[in-house]
Parts: C-alpha cells; sequence; structure tokens
C-alpha cells in the first residue's frame, strides 16, 4: 500500500476546482448513454485560424527554436506586442522593459502577486471572478483577500468606495468573466486614480479586450497611465487556449519584478509558439482592426450569443446582452447549484455562479461555444419539465 501524504495547509485551503466536479456529475450522465451540451469551461470550440498554425509548424521545424527561451520572453514578441499596443490602444511601450511574456496570461496573473504581495496584505477581488484572484494568488502568498461584491444594480462594476484603503493590490477585470459586463475609459480612469492615491497595484486582466460585440471597444488600463500592469492572452482573440500564450504591460518595475520572479520558476514559452503570437499580431490591421478571420469567428459568437439571449428571456430569464466576452450571465432564481444540477440531468452543462464568488449564488454563466443549433437544442431541453 503507497503512502498517503498530507498537503501543505495553503493547498488544503484551495476549494476543489469547480470544473472538476461538473465534469465527474457530467461523466455519470454520460455513462447513462445521455448527449451533453457542454456551456461550462470557456474554451473557444471555433479554429485557430491557419496563418497562425502554419507560422508555428513552420518554426517548430527550426533547430533553434526547439531550445529554451528566456522568462521574459523572446525579443520578436515583445516588440510584436508594443506595436500592436501602440496601434490598438495608442500606448507606447518599451520592449525591453515594459513588455514580458507569459504562459498563458493566467500565470502572469498568479505570479505578480507571488513578487509583489508580503504575507498578511491585503488583495483585493472581486465577486464574483476569475478563482485565481482569491484563490491561488492570495492564499499561496499568505495575503489576506478582500472579496468585493459586484453589484447588478451597478452594471457589475467594482466600486473603490467598497474597498480597503490599505490594500497592496487590486484584481480587476472587464470585459469580465463571468458577467460580460464591460466599462469605459472613464470608469478606468477612477480606478487608476483610487489606486495610485492609496499605492494600491493596479492589476487589470484584459483578456477580452478583443472579444467585444455591438460596436464596443474595450480600453485598455494604460490609457489611464502607465502606473499599473495589464495582462493579455492570444487565448480567446485567436482561439489559441492550449498554446498558453500570453503577456504583461506597463510599469517598469512592475513588469521587472514579475520577470524576475518567473526566471525563478520557469523558462519561457516555447519559442516556436511565441512565433505563432508574432504572426497573430501582424495579423491585425494598421488602424488596430481584428484580422479577418478574427472577425469572423467573433461574428459568429457574437451571433450566438443573441440566440441563447433570447432563447432564455423566452424562458422567462433575466438577463443582459453582454458587449463583451463570449459569456450569458443570467438570474436562475434558486441556489446556482441547484440549478446546475437540475441541467445536468436534462443533458446540459453550466457553470454555476457560485464558483466564482458567494455572492454570485443565483446566478448561472454559460459560455457560447456550441454551434446555434446545439443552443436551439440546450434552450429546448431547458425548457422540458421533468418527467
Amino acid at each position: 500500500m503507497t503512502a498517503n501524504f498530507k498537503q501543505a495547509e495553503r493547498l488544503q485551503k484551495i476549494p476543489p476546482y469547480l470544473f472538476v466536479r461538473l465534469e465527474q456529475l457530467a461523466a455519470k450522465k454520460k455513462a447513462e448513454g445521455v448527449e451533453m451540451i457542454d456551456f461550462g469551461i470557456g474554451d473557444p470550440d471555433l479554429p485557430c485560424p491557419g496563418r497562425i498554425v502554419k507560422s508555428m509548424q513552420h518554426a517548430v521545424l527550426a533547430n533553434e527554436n526547439q531550445k529554451y527561451s528566456s522568462s521574459k520572453g523572446e525579443k520578436a514578441l515583445r516588440v510584436a506586442v508594443a506595436a500592436w499596443y501602440k496601434k490598438r490602444f495608442g500606448v507606447k511601450l518599451d520592449p525591453d522593459t515594459e513588455v514580458c511574456i507569459t504562459i498563458g496570461s493566467k500565470e502572469g496573473i498568479y505570479n505578480i502577486a507571488q513578487a509583489f504581495v508580503n504575507d498578511g496584505e491585503k488583495i483585493i477581488a472581486p465577486s464574483p471572478g476569475y478563482p485565481v484572484y482569491s484563490g491561488a494568488a492570495s492564499i499561496f502568498n499568505n495575503a489576506e483577500c478582500a472579496k468585493i461584491a459586484l453589484r447588478p444594480e451597478k452594471h457589475w462594476l467594482l466600486d473603490v468606495k467598497d474597498c480597503p484603503e490599505d490594500a497592496r493590490m487590486l484584481y480587476l477585470n472587464y470585459p469580465n468573466n463571468p458577467t460580460g459586463a464591460t466599462c469605459d475609459i472613464d470608469y478606468l480612469k477612477d480606478v487608476y486614480k483610487w489606486a495610485k492615491r492609496h499605492k494600491t497595484i493596479l492589476c487589470y486582466d484584459n483578456a477580452y479586450s478583443e472579444m467585444t460585440f455591438d460596436g464596443y471597444k474595450a480600453p485598455s488600463v494604460l490609457e489611464c497611465g502607465k502606473d499599473a500592469i495589464e495582462f493579455g492572452s492570444f487565448s480567446k482573440t485567436f482561439s489559441m487556449t492550449g498554446f498558453r500564450l500570453g503577456y504583461a504591460v506597463g510599469n517598469e518595475s512592475l513588469v521587472g519584478g514579475l520577470a524576475k520572479c518567473k526566471g525563478q520558476t520557469d523558462s519561457g514559452a516555447p519559442i516556436f509558439i511565441q512565433q505563432a503570437g508574432v504572426t497573430a499580431l501582424e495579423m491585425y490591421g494598421d488602424d488596430g482592426s481584428l484580422p479577418d478571420p478574427v472577425q469572423k469567428n467573433m461574428n459568429e459568437f457574437g451571433e450566438r450569443r443573441k440566440v441563447l439571449v433570447e432563447g432564455l428571456h423566452d424562458l422567462g430569464y433575466a438577463c443582459e446582452m453582454p458587449k463583451g466576452t463570449f459569456y450569458v450571465w443570467f438570474d436562475c432564481g434558486k441556489p446556482s447549484m441547484d440549478f446546475t444540477k437540475e441541467m445536468i440531468e436534462k443533458g446540459v452543462i453550466v457553470t454555476p455562479g457560485s464558483g466564482f464568488g458567494d455572492s454570485a449564488d443565483g446566478y448561472i454563466r454559460m459560455a457560447v461555444t456550441k454551434p446555434v443549433d446545439r443552443i436551439q437544442e440546450a434552450l429546448r431541453r431547458m425548457g422540458k419539465k421533468n418527467d
């Protein structure tokens, strides 16, 4: 019999990953022969543009691209990120000191806390919010997490008046996961000024900046100034979730601290994947417009979003048409997990809002990662009464 080793106390504080539990429940129904329609995890089903894939395939054949990268990332991609920020947001960045390539944005979001938060200091995390903010980033740094409730009457925008003024770090994310809420530059300026006034490190998660609809264009917090750090990702924009490629940009000391931390924990994203990232960013128009294949994907997500929201309205659920992300967020009228279990019985996988924070119990997130005909079938199942 093998030994059972006890986990470290900090790891025991992390709740079981929500999607693992959902997978277990769904697997049981699949074993019973039920065909599941999965709107749970936010993983784009639409393909990565072929030009990007071919670029990676070509790059991986070169011996020099099969070696270690630097933890800070290859110069070519850092230059490409800086050039993209200039034409997309009008922000000028030094690729040597203000850009760091990450292994997806999730890694950077966690490691920035490793680099700058001391034991006992406060991290502000929105609730509902991406679990890394209040989970690993806070718990693994022995930090105190101040979970600030986002409210529907405030359009799911974090109100800095609710935040402690002695926090070391603040995580903010718009377009927002899980609510789909968006913000304008004036809102970001207010938060930026608050963070500067209280010497709080502002970490802006902008992973969904390019996944927007109905004429809305997401801003960058760096348009307010460079005393912040912003995280971006190739995952959602280019359907590159499995590539694990992202970036952090902004204040030189924050980017430098992140790079120093990464130097102790990883050896950088694979060079051939970084080459694909260069190709992806170079596909943008000179005016910052989306590449055609990416725009095609966004149009598809936008149409699916419309079908789902209108279908939920027909079923009697209150939800708004999101202008960002590919998530639809709605009030299910009962505890989130109860609703989720009911939907799994009907062959539909959704994500309970409670998985993003206790304040979101009673809400549900659905990712429009299925074609319109499957969305319509899911809506039919959702409206069908239990036998």
